[in-house]
This record gives C-alpha cells, structure tokens and sequence, in this order.
C-alpha cells in the first residue's frame, strides 16, 4: 500500500460509491461522517409515514468496510479545511492530513432566509427528521382523539406539506393513505377520513421537474386520495398552529417542509465560488476551482450537462460523480491519461403517489400506475445494500399491500406526551 492518504467526507451515496471504486488501488482511506451510518435517502419519507423501520434504510458504516484494511472510518464533524497545508480539522480537534480530498457532505434544509420556520416545520434528510415527522403525525391524531374543542381536532387533522417535489407528493400520499384508510377502525372519537392532508408549491404544477402529463396524473391521484392542493402560490407564515398560504391561513399542528435545499460549507471551507444554493462550481473533472488535488460531489457540487441543465441532487448522479473521481484519482496515481470529463448519464426520474401509484419518467419512455409502482419498487429494493434489507422491505410493501397497515406504527421518543409547539 503506498503512503497516498484519500479522506473522504461524508458517507452518502457519493462518497460509498468513491470509497468502493478505490479497492485495490493501494492507497489509504479515511471515511469521516457525522453520522456512523449510511442512509438509503429515497425511502426516509416511508420512515416518516411508518411503512418502514429506521433499520431497513440504514446500515452502520463500519460494518459495511470491517474487510476492508484499507479504509478507516471515523465518527466526527468537519469544521474546516485548509487547503494550503492540506489538512482537514475535525471539531473534536482532530486534523486529519490528505494528499487528495473529496468532499460529499450533502445538503440540508433551506428555508429561504426565514429559518426561524424550521422547529415548527421540520425538513427530512435524516433519521432523526424521520423519526421526529412520524411522532408528530402520530401524535396528532392520539391528541385529537382526546380533543374536546371541535377548531382544535380539526388543526390536529390537518396536515400541511410544503413543497410538491417528490418528497412532499409521496408524503402527502401516503399520510392520506394512512388517515383514510389505515387509521378509522382505530379511534373512537375522530373520524381520521376527516383528515385534511394539504399540499402547497408556490409553482404551477406538482412534480415539476417532470413532463406535464406525468405531473397532471400525479395531481389527479393525489386528488383522489383526498390531498388538498394549493398551486401558484408560496407559503408566507409558518407558525405552530397553521401556515399562511398568500393571505389565506390554514389552522394546522403538523406542517413538514419539502421546499428546498442548500448545500453544506463546502465552497466557504475552500474559499471557492459557489452557486446560489451554496454548491461548489467544479471543473470538469469534479475538481474544486485552482484545487486539482480536492474533488467536490453529489449535493455538495454544482455540475452543468451538455445542454446546459444541472446534473439533478439524485443518488444516481452521487454515484456516479463518485465512480467518476475514483477513476481520475487511480489513473492519476498509476501515471496513465485522465479520464474525459464527467458525463452524467440520466436513468429515469421516478416518484410515487400513494402506494399503488407511480411515475417514471425515462425520455422517451413514461410510466404510471400500477405497473410504475412496481418497477419503482423493484429499482429501490435492487439498491438496498444486503439481502436482509431487500427481504425486510419487500415483505413491509407486501404486508401493507395486502393488509392496509403500517408495520412501524410506534412513538418511541421520551418526550411522547409532551406538548410540542
């Protein structure tokens, strides 16, 4: 092995995928995550809909390298990077010297400047976000359940989602799934078919990055569902006890919000030009401007395609920005010709509505229904890492599909009763 050190930041899907093209390259690995595992993000909205358990998307990182000697990994936070003496500080107070770095530190929530929204309206990028969503719809309804105020139980049946990307629209989808159809034998008191579900995008159209047809289903399925849709108009107030959509408020207790991202400190640790969201401006190589020897990828990077479009935050473009920087780093190493700068190859924009209902947008080639659920499904299970997880979540869809209910219905948190917001 030879004394070349790579230090990855972040163990998302860009930064497995570079860490997996690096085996047998012979050199040093340190993986650094804030979190000691790896996320299967496309599925967090199930967590947060109680289809799926925190276990079935998520795997321990460590585990997923304890054969590779190569590879260490450590469970910190990176606060800056120092590009001149190359090195990279941990806020533990460790440094960690690099000869190449790339950095996969993802994105976050962005609340356009008004981030005091965020405790009332939380994002969902993590576990946590998951689990905290999922105790707030559940608690609404055991609360309203024992509400004696009609105005109050119809603000706790209210659900608001702001944001009709794919995020917010199989949110919405499934929290109707579950009050509609789930939940009424369960309670005495409420009726949950009563539940308001609202969806509000400030543009035009739900699921706008997709053609119009597949957009117009995906409203006329929601709409069967029982969602609520606000269009045209952004959200202008949110508060503990509704939002307000233009000078229209709506009394709601859960609001989640699906809006926007913006990307980490990458560009200010490096000191290098970044786009408005906050993402890097790579060079063709996916290498930070002046810094040949730092790689910036996934929702950290800004990365432009042929026709002049962004290459989309999607775990596939992760993947394969993180294929790509393996190859330059081996063939860098190995004193053979750099590869030809990253193409990014689309596979398919796909989103659910429901869980009998899909999208799937291939070009030329587009699905919905029944049958795009199913190749949705069958895409999300062949990417799950391990064949104890592939089975778990096939046999969650296949419980829910045939009995209607949620196997991971639980409010685990300590603070169960106790008064949010």
């Amino acid at each position: 092995m030879s004394d070349h050190h790579v230090v990855v930041v972040g163990g998302g899907f860009g930064g497995l995928q570079l860490v997996n093209g690096l085996k047998g390259a012979g050199v040093k690995v340190t993986l650094v995550d804030r979190r000691n595992h790896h996320l299967f993000q496309p599925l967090l909205y199930q967590v947060a809909t109680t289809i799926l358990s925190t276990s079935e998307i998520a795997w321990p990182i460590r585990r997923l390298y304890a054969d590779r000697p190569d590879v260490t990994v450590l469970l910190g936070e990176v606060t800056d990077v120092d590009t001149g003496a190359k090195t990279v500080s941990l806020r533990n107070g460790m440094t960690l010297g690099y000869d190449t770095l790339v950095l996969a530190t993802g994105a976050t929530h962005a609340y356009f400047g008004r981030d005091e929204w965020e405790p009332v309206a939380p994002g969902l990028k993590t576990l946590e976000d998951a689990t905290t969503i999922r105790r707030r719809v559940l608690l609404a309804f055991e609360k309203a359940e024992m509400e004696a105020d009609p105005a109050v139980r119809d603000a706790l049946l209210t659900f608001t989602i702001v944001g009709a990307g794919p995020t917010g629209v199989e949110l919405a989808g499934i929290i109707a799934e579950l009050a509609h159809f789930t939940l009424p034998k369960e309670f005495r008191n409420i009726d949950t078919r009563k539940t308001r579900v609202v969806l509000v995008e400030a543009g035009p159209r739900v699921l706008p990055a997709f053609a119009e047809e597949l957009s117009a289903y995906a409203q006329k399925a929601l709409e069967k569902l029982g969602v609520e849709i606000h269009l045209g108009k952004p959200v202008t107030e949110c508060r503990a006890d509704g939002v307000r959509i233009g000078e229209t408020f709506i009394a709601s207790r859960t609001i989640v919000w699906a809006a926007g991202v913006t990307a980490s400190p990458a560009a200010r640790w490096l000191d290098v030009p970044a786009d408005r969201a906050g993402r890097v401006v790579v060079e063709k190589d996916l290498s930070a401007p002046g810094l040949p020897d730092v790689f910036v990828i996934g929702d950290t990077a800004s990365v432009m395609r042929e026709d002049g479009k962004p290459v989309p935050g999607i775990a596939p473009a992760a993947k394969q920005q993180g294929g790509y920087v393996a190859k330059v780093i081996r063939a860098r190493l190995s004193g053979k010709p750099a590869p030809a700068p990253f193409r990014y190859r689309h596979q398919g924009s796909l989103a659910t509505i429901g869980q009998s209902a899909a999208i799937i947008d291939f070009g030329r080639i587009k699905l919905k229904g029944w049958i795009a659920w199913w190749i949705w499904g069958l895409a999300h299970i062949y990417f799950l890492i391990g064949t104890r997880s592939r089975f778990s979540v096939a046999w969650s869809w296949l419980w829910i599909y045939l009995s209607g209910q949620h196997s991971a219905r639980l409010i685990t948190q300590r603070e169960t009763m106790r008064e949010e917001g």
